[in-house]
């Protein structure tokens, strides 16, 4: 009874084997797509991040310190050089205005004693009493005391009123060169400070050509040996997307800057403005940056290289016969990150292997999609 029970598992065990054999004989074979190389023409680019700002921009800074008394302007409104942007009302100091004061009288005193002394003396020149060289001398203090008390007098105007007479010209603030009048910072009634050795001075406006742009990103540190001067750049605006404007690189800057780990340089590009587009300063700008372009080189798509695991040198797979493949080592030149240069390796007609896509001999990719679907339907 033993042996029939052993007898029967081992022939349920081979029964079983020739049914798994026979399901994978029935197995159809994979087999793998293939492409060819091509000849296109490949350009490697890197992207500058940036801004667009004018080529020319200045702050203007009151001469005088004291309260804004009027703005006259507003920002956006285009001006030209001379015109009035404001006006400063002069706060004198207390003391230093008691002490011009006080320096007019005195020097008032000294001429008032001049000049009686010049009376005197020259009433004894035209007797013959005193030499003409004596008489010059005391006419030569009399005129110095009238010269001190103008300059006391305008001392004491300008510490007053911010100027001599009436013409304002420290209390006026007029832009200095022609242009838009991009930010005012201040308002009517706040305190400015004029601009001296040791501070900086308010910023009452600032007035820039909008007609010269320019765009000022930076590159990392690894591209920026691949760029020269004068190369051709195209920039893309955040806020125009449907336009790039030409631009020339005309700076690299010597020295780089550490961010974030990486060292960066500063480019700046002279751009070609277009009369159809308003461009603001500080608009967010992109620059691509040609590093380097070839015509009708021989490449495949990046997507059919494999890398070596232990050497990680590139290799693609020929077909050699039916789903058979023969490794092939290769020489790279350049990519755009879509398709890369062959240098050795293949020819225009050799099939490569698209290693990531297989599908069933017997069945067309078409047509295991069309079974996917009914499957899940």
């Amino acid at each position: 009874m033993k042996k029939k029970i052993i007898f029967g598992i081992i022939a349920i065990a081979f029964i079983a084997v020739l049914i798994w054999f026979g399901k994978m004989n029935s197995k159809s074979p994979e087999t793998y797509e293939t492409e060819t190389a091509f000849r296109t023409t490949i350009v490697k680019k890197t992207v500058a991040t940036g801004k667009v700002t004018p080529l020319e921009e200045i702050e203007i800074k009151p001469q005088i310190s004291g309260i804004i008394d009027k703005i006259y302007l507003e920002e956006g409104t285009k001006v030209k050089k001379g015109d009035l942007i404001a006006k400063v009302r002069v706060v004198p100091n207390e003391q230093s205005l008691t002490s011009a004061r006080g320096r007019v009288n005195s020097i008032q005193i000294q001429l008032n004693n001049a000049k009686i002394a010049y009376d005197r003396n020259k009433a004894l020149f035209d007797k013959g009493v005193i030499s003409r060289s004596e008489f010059e001398n005391i006419e030569l203090t009399y005129s110095q005391a009238k010269q001190d008390l103008q300059n006391a007098q305008n001392d004491y105007q300008i510490i007053r009123r911010g100027s001599v007479g009436g013409g304002g010209a420290n209390t006026n603030i007029r832009a200095q060169i022609s242009g838009t009048v991009l930010e005012i910072p201040v308002k009517e009634g706040d305190q400015v400070i004029q601009s001296n050795n040791f501070n900086a001075g308010t910023t009452i406006a600032s007035i820039a050509d909008m007609t010269k742009m320019i765009f000022e990103g930076k590159v990392d540190e690894a591209e920026v040996g691949k760029i020269r001067k004068d190369i051709d750049l195209e920039i893309t605006l955040g806020a125009v997307s449907d336009k790039k404007f030409p631009a020339k690189l005309n700076f690299i800057a010597p020295k780089g800057t550490e961010e974030s780990g990486a060292v960066q340089f500063t480019i700046k590009a002279d751009v070609t403005l277009d009369d159809d587009y308003f461009l603001r300063a500080g608009y967010s700008a992109n620059a691509e940056i040609v590093l380097e372009k070839k015509d009708s080189v021989l490449s495949i798509q990046e997507a059919l290289l494999q890398f070596d695991k232990k050497t990680e040198k590139p290799f693609v797979e020929i077909q050699t016969g039916d789903n058979t493949f023969e490794k092939r080592d290769l020489k790279l030149g350049i990519s755009d990150g879509i398709n890369v240069e062959i240098l050795e390796g293949v020819t225009k007609d050799d099939k490569i292997k698209i290693w990531n896509k297989k599908f069933k001999k017997e069945e067309t990719p078409e047509e295991g999609e069309e079974e996917e679907s009914e499957a899940e339907d």
